[in-house]
């Protein structure tokens, strides 16, 4: 699905005021394009939805961990979801502030949570029994306090697949609900423990916002029954998950997440943490690829272009549907075809059994809505150098990461002195 900053010109396609065949002609393909007007809109969007109560809209770093696009919503006041020490190190380069980060992930590990503590971030998620019990090592250690919450599994079941589902007893993530009263009450008594708050986060791609309010209600029910225990908190985070429209999803926004939440929080004094990611990245980015080759298998048409499954993993790991338009508008007659990339994999896909006007070579086809979990998941499968980054704001553009080079596929490497 487009974005409003995505669009023909005169029969080019543009992002913002910028040619993408004037960006391919000068950083090559593939490439990815972020759009800083439509991220900047969409974080808008969630602060105004939610302004009647305190909040923190915390964008999700593992959506797309690139140190511009943080930097435009650091810049515009936003908060950070990190789940690793790589992460913690890329927000604060990006101009987060360390009293609006959080610290998810299943499995921090110590040196983690050492870094977590001394750069003073705001919540640590913690996501098991053990987990809690290794904080609390860690911060007597350093003589430091450690602000969590408890990842509270609420046995709620969404996400637009079974591998982005996190909200049950099968997934691997969280505490379950019945059984976090006696941790929080141990950690308690612990003095260097801050318990803060709770936390859930039930999965991704959610198109309705009827899990959240099944979520929010046991929040609300166990913060309830802690501050009578005398465990008062300050904070609910109920993590991200809101999805966006890839083919023909009605996702509902974050003005219907925030009709079903705001009045069941308004008078609680709580804080209200949300960690969206997909929802603000997604669309304002896009994956542009040149036409290598073109073949017909008797019935089958492969168009195969110099993007592959290590540029934008989704479509081989969730059969997940792109949109792909052609950079120059097209008004030949529409055939069925395959977009493959060059990996040896059968599963090296972009789309399958699409209907489109067949590109010539050379022609640039542009994939929509791969803002999020498109070069955050890429990798070097078959020795592949991973593709340029641009941002464009107005009528302008700036490479904020180069194309690797052959030298970065094999830096790090060598070759023992008794093989030379």
């Amino acid at each position: 699905m487009r974005s409003e900053q995505f669009s023909y010109q005169r029969h080019q396609f543009f992002v913002e005021g910028v040619s993408l065949a004037d960006v391919a002609k000068a950083v090559g393909t593939p490439f990815y394009a972020y759009s800083a007007a439509d991220l900047q809109s969409r974080f808008r969007s969630y602060e105004a939805a939610f302004a009647d109560i305190p909040h923190l809209i915390c964008y999700s770093l593992k959506a797309n961990s690139n140190l511009a696009v943080g930097r435009v919503l650091s810049r515009m006041g936003a908060g950070a979801d990190i789940v690793s020490g790589g992460e913690l190190r890329r927000a604060l380069l990006s101009g987060f502030l360390p009293q609006n980060l959080v610290f998810s992930g299943v499995g921090k590990t110590k040196d983690e949570l050492i870094l977590a503590i001394r750069k003073k971030v705001r919540l640590i998620n913690v996501e098991s029994e053990e987990e809690l019990r290794m904080l609390n090592d860690v911060a007597s250690s350093l003589n430091r306090p450690a602000p969590f919450s408890l990842r509270v599994n609420p046995d709620v079941k969404a996400g637009g697949h079974p591998h982005i589902s996190t909200g049950t007893p099968d997934n691997k993530f969280g505490v379950y609900h019945k059984n976090i009263f006696p941790l929080y009450l141990w950690a308690k008594k612990q003095r260097h423990l801050l318990p803060v708050g709770i936390q859930s986060h039930i999965g991704s791609q959610i198109t309705r916002v009827s899990p959240f309010k099944k979520a929010l209600a046991v929040l609300l029910d166990l913060a309830g029954r802690l501050e009578r225990a005398g465990v008062p908190l300050e904070l609910i985070d109920l993590g991200g998950g809101l999805g966006v429209s890839y083919n023909d999803e009605e996702p509902q926004t974050p003005v219907d997440l925030a009709r079903i939440l705001v009045p069941a929080l308004k008078n609680t004094g709580l804080t209200l943490f949300l960690e969206p990611g997909r929802s603000l990245i997604a669309q304002a980015g896009i994956l542009v690829t040149k036409v290598l080759y073109r073949k017909g298998a008797g019935p089958k048409h492969f168009v195969i272009v110099d993007a592959a499954m290590n540029d934008l993993a989704r479509p081989a790991l969730y059969d997940a549907f792109h949109e792909i338009v052609p950079v120059h508008r097209s008004s030949g007659t529409k055939v069925r075809v395959d977009v493959v990339g060059p990996i040896c994999e059968s599963g090296d896909f972009l789309a399958k059994d699409r209907l489109m006007a067949l590109p010539r070579q050379n022609d640039l086809l542009a994939v929509l809505t791969a803002g999020a979990y498109g070069f955050s998941m890429s990798s070097q499968y078959n020795s592949r150098p991973r593709a340029a980054e641009v941002m464009v704001s107005g009528g302008r553009y700036d490479i904020v990461r180069r194309r690797e080079t052959m030298d970065d596929l094999i830096r790090g490497e060598s070759i023992p002195r008794g093989l030379v």
